[in-house]
């Protein structure tokens, strides 16, 4: 395992880490250095978030063999904001990149309620309706699209995950099917005969009607859907004439002033922008660095459900700003979309909204190699983003039990 590495400061760009042959010493160092190099916060509370997540890092390490990979926290509370890391190695600040797979649907679900808001789009109509103001349904009329139900699903029903739009991104395609990916889960079948493939919305929309597949009729059950989330992307791209990642850099990210956030559409586009962190899976085990996997790293098969590169400085900063109405949603519109559900599987959801409890509302994303989670309290005005650099494929329901437990300790430290 590597050594536990804490700040010495926090602010903006600017977080410098000290390795240390124990939590003890990384912590004496920390508070030192704390007490002069940070004047905006509290040093003893920083003190105290370096020594509750280097602990339960380390903890939750010790008890896996071969456990590599580390873990930065973003936190803002009403006393100020903070950084920390756990074994990601010197001069980690808040500024390091990572993948936020699923947190993009927090994006996208704001993009969908601001067109909403705007009266773009009506979020209770039907896909196959027309856009207000325009002679084009939603989405196209076109073969590619013409999926079970297609006359039934709403728009709200997707942003909630309740359409019942097969997911082409995680499910295997029944064996039955006649063509030659049956059995197969689609982006992975075509990603190991050409992995730098781009994939496009209607590529994937249309292998779920070709199949004729379907999860339930809309609006009876709760079935978590990539796709359906791809949908969305298509809708946002017709209704606003602009590709989905121009509209989220132009509408949602630019009025908060955030430039080290993207979202990738082409196969090819797989680098990990500076600075960043190797990152790995653990499956049996077996830590394994997928830091470099070009098939990994082809984001173009998740536009709008989870290809978004990011910082924990961003994530946080971004979410706090849209439920401070900086990013252009009215808090009418914010109480729609954490109106939130039991989804029947243990969780509450809303649109394009976890709620987790002790932790308010937002979103986790996983995928090979990383493990995200960001939420914003509005009652005690608290914000969090977690990025892990490693997925453990052996028990993922505990291992982000883990991690949500993590952040609530922060939070509880950072308001102490």
């Amino acid at each position: 395992m590597d050594t536990m590495s804490t700040p010495a400061v926090s602010r903006r760009g600017r977080v410098t880490t000290l390795s240390a042959r124990s939590a003890s010493a990384v912590i004496a160092a920390a508070c030192v250095l704390l007490g002069c190099a940070n004047g905006d916060g509290d040093p003893s509370v920083q003190a105290e978030l370096n020594r509750v997540l280097a602990t339960r890092w380390a903890s939750y390490a010790s008890a896996r063999p071969d456990w590599r990979g580390g873990v930065a926290i973003y936190v803002i509370t009403p006393r100020g904001e903070s950084f920390a890391s756990a074994d990601l190695g010197r001069d980690v600040a808040d500024d390091i990149h990572f993948r936020g797979a699923s947190t993009t649907k927090l994006f996208t679900a704001s993009a969908i309620m601001l067109l909403h808001q705007q009266g773009k789009l009506d979020i209770d109509d039907v896909v196959t309706a027309r856009i207000p103001g325009a002679s084009e349904p939603y989405v196209p009329d076109t073969a590619d699209y013409a999926i079970p139900y297609k006359e039934q699903i709403t728009i709200r029903a997707l942003l909630g995950h309740r359409a019942g739009v097969f997911d082409v991104a995680n499910t295997p395609v029944p064996a039955t099917s006649p063509f030659p990916y049956a059995g197969e889960k689609y982006p992975l079948w075509v990603k190991d005969r050409d992995d730098a493939h781009t994939f496009t919305i209607d590529e994937l929309v249309g292998v779920v009607a070709v199949n004729h597949l379907s999860d339930f009729p809309p609006g009876t059950d709760y079935h978590y859907s990539d796709t359906g989330y791809s949908l969305l992307g298509k809708i946002i791209e017709r209704v606003s004439g602009r590709r989905y990642d121009q509209f989220v850099q132009e509408n949602l990210l630019a009025p908060v002033g955030l430039s080290d956030t993207t979202f990738p559409h082409l196969g090819d586009d797989r680098a990990l922008p500076p600075p960043s962190a190797a990152a790995y899976s653990y499956f049996r085990g077996v830590s394994y660095d997928v830091t470099d996997d070009p098939s990994l790293n082809n984001m173009s098969s998740l536009v709008a459900n989870g290809n978004i590169l990011t910082t924990p400085f961003d994530l946080a900063t971004w979410l706090r700003a849209l439920f401070a109405g900086e990013v252009g949603l009215s808090a009418a519109t914010l109480e729609m979309m954490t109106d939130v559900m039991p989804t029947g599987r243990g969780g509450e959801y809303g649109l394009g909204m976890i709620h987790t409890p002790g932790l308010g509302f937002g979103h986790d994303g996983g995928r090979d190699g990383y493990a995200s989670f960001v939420s914003h309290d509005p009652e005690r005005d608290v914000t969090i983003a977690l990025s892990a650099r490693i997925q453990n494929a052996d028990d993922l329901p505990g291992y982000y039990e883990f991690l949500f437990d993590t952040c609530r300790a922060i939070v509880s430290a950072a308001l102490q």
